[in-house]
C-alpha cells in the first residue's frame, strides 16, 4: 500500500503544471504593447489583426458569407440540421458540431431483419455546397449461423442520402429567410 501514496501526488503535480500552463496564457499587455514598432498611436480595438489561426480564430468566428455561421458551431448549421433530420430514424453513435461528424449506430429495417446499415456522415464546409457533405454507408447482412458479415452497399446509396441532405439544408434555408 506505501508504494501508491506518490499517485496522488503525482496527479497533484500535473494539475499544478497545466495550471501554471494556463496561466500563462493570460494578458500579455505590459510585454506586448498594442502598437508596432514605428507606429506611434496605439492599436484600434476593433482594428483587424492577425492571428496564426486565420480570420476566423480557432473556432471560425469570422462570418462573411450569408451561409457561414459564427461561434458556436464549427459547420454550416443547414447541413448539420438537415442531417439530423434526414437521419432522424437511425440511432446516433456520436454527433460532433464542431466537426462536423456524425456517426451512426447500425439500423435493422423492420422488413429487412438480416441486414443492417451503419452511416458516417462527414460535413466538410462552413458553406451551404453541393459538395458540402460526404456520407459514407455500411452494410452488413446476417449469414446462417447468426453472425454479421460485411456486404456490398448500392453505390448509389450514399450519393442519394447526401442528395437527401441537401434537399432538406436548402427547405430549412428557404424556411429561415
Amino acid at each position: 500500500m506505501k508504494r501508491m501514496r506518490w499517485v496522488p501526488m503525482l496527479g497533484m503535480a500535473a494539475m499544478v503544471t497545466l495550471g501554471g500552463a494556463v496561466a500563462g496564457c493570460g494578458q500579455t499587455q505590459g510585454i506586448y504593447p498594442d502598437k508596432e514598432e514605428g507606429d506611434t498611436a496605439p492599436r484600434m480595438s476593433n482594428e483587424k489583426h492577425e492571428t496564426i489561426f486565420g480570420d476566423g480564430g480557432l473556432f471560425g468566428g469570422s462570418s462573411k458569407g450569408k451561409d457561414e455561421q459564427p461561434v458556436g458551431i464549427g459547420v454550416n448549421s443547414f447541413l448539420w440540421r438537415a442531417t439530423l433530420d434526414t437521419v432522424a430514424f437511425m440511432p446516433l453513435a456520436s454527433a460532433d458540431p464542431f466537426g462536423g461528424v456524425i456517426l451512426t449506430d447500425w439500423y435493422q429495417m423492420p422488413e429487412t431483419p438480416n441486414e443492417r446499415f451503419k452511416l458516417n456522415i462527414f460535413i466538410v464546409d462552413r458553406m451551404l455546397r453541393a459538395d458540402g457533405v460526404k456520407v459514407s454507408v455500411f452494410k452488413q447482412v446476417r449469414d446462417g449461423s447468426g453472425h454479421w458479415t460485411d456486404a456490398q452497399v448500392d453505390p448509389r446509396m450514399g450519393p442519394d442520402l447526401e442528395n437527401a441532405i441537401l434537399t432538406r439544408a436548402r427547405q430549412l434555408r428557404i424556411v429561415s429567410q
